[in-house]
């Protein structure tokens, strides 16, 4: 059984969706279909919920009818059959009738994961339909009853496992299976999700659960590229990267790729393919454990919103248990750390989670001098084995030899390298780095 995850933009268009539903009717083996919320749903269900916890009915109002407008729209342009029609209305009728219902009453974090579970409900709901009006032999599977998290917000694999090996069990002649990305139920059996991308970790976690053949996390672009192709004026597509390849590419910033996806198919060696929704003919990136090639550069990566902490004591540094003790601080407040460096009277590290930053100064200023600096990025460079190449490093500082760097990471990880820049420098950055690395 294969898993093949669409996001936004692959079902944001009534035409898409047909796109959509022939790639998954094509080949014999069963797959399951995750599918991601329509492009801009997430966005605009973020922006009720913020009118919402600011008070403003009004303005939650006037978003929620911008927002029920465009699905009215696109269930009367996907739709061909007076039946297929009614019964998209009805879906559409009754989650914006949950919207409405909220104008009524207080506000609360829970309402907050609610309102956001509403975009993928719709977009999978609608696909069903289409597939029923088309005569698609398909089952409904339903995220909220087999993907939980626990009060870590951490996926709980065996119980995915358990339930979804459950139901998938009753229907063993069925080829075809639709299912929700992002949303999941939290230890309080309530409705939460797995933070923004989270589509791609669903689509992982179940091929993690199911042991799949291949996990295909299927997009607007041709496979995960050397460098972002939004800022630098040349970019190409890769082909092969290794797990720890790709999984440095999208912790320090590629967009193509959920952080946290990487983890459950690399723990159980399941094939990731990135593909093209728009070019289904285009190779796009595959995934694997191990790649047979050596050397070089493979591709660059931009960590945005990045915050630099300098923590400077000459009296404690070299005393026993002090890293312990600003270590400790981080975990106290859940705040993971992105980079770190020492001096001799000094530790820098950064963070991407402000959130606690208040609390972890006033406990850090025991230590010493504490200085922050806000709006850095990271640019994370990447291949396989750069350690052992000779001259990378060179050629990496010399292509960045106009950029003020803050700090550099090398030696954490054999197929990466980190420089820490002012957000000012990051496109002229990325820009350097492909002219100096990559020859085109």
């Amino acid at each position: 059984m294969k898993i093949m995850k669409f996001g936004g933009t692959s079902v944001g268009k009534p035409e898409r969706m047909y796109q959509v539903k022939d790639l998954v009717t094509t080949g014999d083996e069963p797959t399951i279909v995750v599918l991601s919320a329509l492009s801009g749903t997430t966005n605009a269900l973020v922006g009720i919920g913020d009118a919402l916890s600011a008070g403003d009915k009004s303005l939650a109002k006037h978003r929620i009818d911008e927002l029920h407008a465009h699905y009215k729209q696109f269930c009367s342009e996907l739709f061909r059959s007076d039946m297929a029609m009614k019964e998209g209305e009805k879906i559409i009728q009754e989650h914006f009738e949950f919207l409405a219902i909220l104008l009524k009453i207080s506000f609360n974090d829970a309402i907050s994961k609610d309102i956001l579970a509403q975009g993928e409900l719709l977009s999978t709901k609608l696909f069903y339909t289409l597939l029923q009006e088309l005569q698609i032999d398909a089952v409904f599977l339903p995220a909220l009853d087999y993907m939980s998290i626990d009060e870590y917000s951490e996926p709980e694999l065996p119980k995915i496992r358990e339930k979804l090996s459950a139901l998938l069990a009753k229907y063993p002649e069925k080829k075809l299976f639709v299912t929700q990305g992002y949303i999941c139920k939290n230890h309080r059996n309530e409705v939460d999700n797995l933070k923004r991308g989270g589509s791609d970790y669903t689509a992982s976690l179940i091929g993690a659960a199911i042991s799949a053949s291949v996990v295909e996390i299927w997009t607007d672009i041709d496979g995960m590229h050397n460098n972002d192709p939004r800022i630098v004026d040349k970019t190409r597509p890769i082909a092969h990267l290794s797990f720890d390849e790709a999984a440095e590419l999208a912790y320090f910033g590629a967009k193509i790729l959920h952080p946290a996806s990487i983890w459950p198919a690399q723990q159980f060696n399941i094939p990731v393919k990135l593909l093209n929704t728009m070019q289904p003919e285009a190779l796009g990136t595959t995934i694997t454990a191990n790649v047979q090639e050596r050397g070089g550069v493979k591709a660059l990566a931009a960590k945005d919103g990045i915050t630099a902490i300098k923590i400077k004591s000459s009296r404690m540094l070299l005393a026993y248990g002090f890293l312990r003790k600003v270590f400790d601080v981080f975990e106290k407040y859940r705040t993971s750390i992105d980079m770190i460096t020492t001096s001799e009277v000094a530790i820098s590290l950064t963070i991407d989670d402000i959130s606690h930053l208040e609390e972890i100064k006033l406990e850090l200023d025991k230590f010493g001098t504490v200085e922050i600096d806000h709006n850095m990025a990271i640019i994370c460079i990447v291949g396989n084995l750069i350690m052992e190449q000779q001259g990378v490093l060179q050629d990496i500082m010399g292509s960045l030899s106009e950029i003020p760097l803050r700090m550099v990471s090398y030696g954490g990880s054999k197929h990466n390298v980190s420089v820490l820049v002012d957000a000012a420098y990051k496109n002229q950055a990325l820009q350097s780095l492909n002219e100096g690395l990559f020859d085109f």
